[in-house]
């Protein structure tokens, strides 16, 4: 304190008087404030609690309406008929229903008709609905079983064995449309479906889906939905016990289908097993794979790459550089050659235990298997060889 000066000892004591000469804060006041935030906290739950009541009455409100118009509640229509033309798709049905009072919400119809698939189970025709049908109903109801005015149809066989090209021709050939709106179809629709390759635009990424069987279509049917039709049927067809088994073989789907698309080419209808076990063996085999070096060797996946081939293969043509010359390039083809059937399919998951990797075909139209290529080339040199 001996340091300090007078003036400092001046302002000291100004600032202890004004501390002092301060009013204080009444001793209730924090109280009062802490009821006060107490206060507000209690209003913004009741709020809060007053809008989500709020937003569940609109929210379910909205449900119900969209409830209602699925389950066809307080939908007083007679019967009244529906055209489907074969140049309708799932927006103009929807239009013509929401027209006719059937529907209210036709992208709530359309909703479900996605997730549903409905579009590919209505067909052409006329038919009588009302509005006791929920949506299910009116699907059903879309059906051609249903129709009571039906467009023309055409019954349809695709062979096995048939590429995708080939199936086109023979489409277009019975009227169910032109090859050209066909072929751009296969080439650029959308179909919902993983194995089928959406980006590309070349029509081998449907090759093996379109299922050989008989079908009925309408004259004039949409493109894409003749396609679609064929390519659920192999959707069908492959159900969970044949996925299984490809997967327990270590192949995927498209490998599989690769591999059954060889086999129906080469088959003679009764060896498709066995066909299939010298693939396997060729694939999988130890060492040189009897000197076969992974090398398929199949005619037909050639032939694949030369559209129009006529004759007997030529040593020229074994030198054509196409991923799908089994003679230069080991393993399978980049895609299926063809469509094969179920037959097919199964000789490729169920293939016979055998050491064959060597078949020929003989004059009595039955193939003759070898496990050496020495056994193979006498049979060749034979005279029960087809090719003698």
């Amino acid at each position: 304190m001996s340091d300090m000066k007078r003036g400092d000892t001046a302002s000291w004591d100004q600032r202890q008087v004004r501390r002092e000469t301060q009013p204080h804060p009444p001793a209730g006041k924090k109280r009062r404030r802490k009821r006060k935030s107490l206060l507000n906290r209690f209003l913004m739950l009741i709020l809060h609690i007053l809008f989500v009541a709020l937003a569940s009455v609109l929210l379910g409100s909205f449900g119900w309406m969209l409830f209602s118009d699925f389950c066809s509640f307080n939908c007083p229509i007679p019967d009244t008929t529906i055209q489907v033309t074969s140049s309708d798709n799932i927006d103009t049905i929807a239009d013509k229903l929401e027209d006719a009072g059937l529907i209210q919400y036709k992208w709530f119809f359309k909703l479900y008709a996605g997730f549903t698939d409905a579009e590919d189970e209505i067909a052409i025709g006329a038919y009588t609905l009302n509005g006791d049908m929920d949506y299910h109903a009116l699907v059903a109801g879309m059906r051609s079983t249903s129709a009571s005015i039906s467009d023309d149809t055409v019954q349809v066989t695709i062979p096995e064995g048939y590429t995708v090209a080939q199936t086109i021709a023979v489409l277009a050939k019975n009227g169910v449309n032109t090859e050209e709106a066909l072929l751009e179809a296969a080439r650029t629709a959308d179909f919902d479906y993983s194995f089928i390759d959406n980006d590309s635009e070349d029509i081998s990424r449907l090759e093996g889906y379109l299922f050989p069987d008989t079908y009925e279509f309408y004259v004039n049917e949409r493109p894409a939905s003749a396609l679609n039709r064929l390519i659920k049927n192999f959707n069908r067809k492959m159900d969970d016990d044949l996925l299984a088994a490809a997967a327990e073989r270590g192949y995927d789907l498209h490998k599989i289908i690769t591999i059954a698309s060889l086999i129906e080419k080469e088959t003679d209808g009764t060896d498709q097993a066995r066909i299939a076990s010298v693939i396997f063996n060729r694939l999988e085999g130890e060492g040189d794979k009897a000197g076969t070096y992974g090398l398929l060797q199949v005619d037909a996946s050639l032939l694949y790459a030369l559209p129009g081939h006529t004759g007997a293969i030529t040593q020229s043509d074994l030198q054509t550089n196409s991923p799908y010359n089994l003679y230069q390039n080991a393993g399978l083809p980049p895609t299926p050659i063809a469509n094969p059937g179920l037959a097919a399919i199964e000789g490729a998951l169920q293939p016979e235990e055998t050491n064959y990797y060597y078949y020929a075909l003989g004059k009595d139209g039955k193939h003759h298997f070898f496990a050496t290529y020495n056994e193979h080339l006498a049979f060749l040199n034979s005279g029960e060889y087809y090719g003698n």
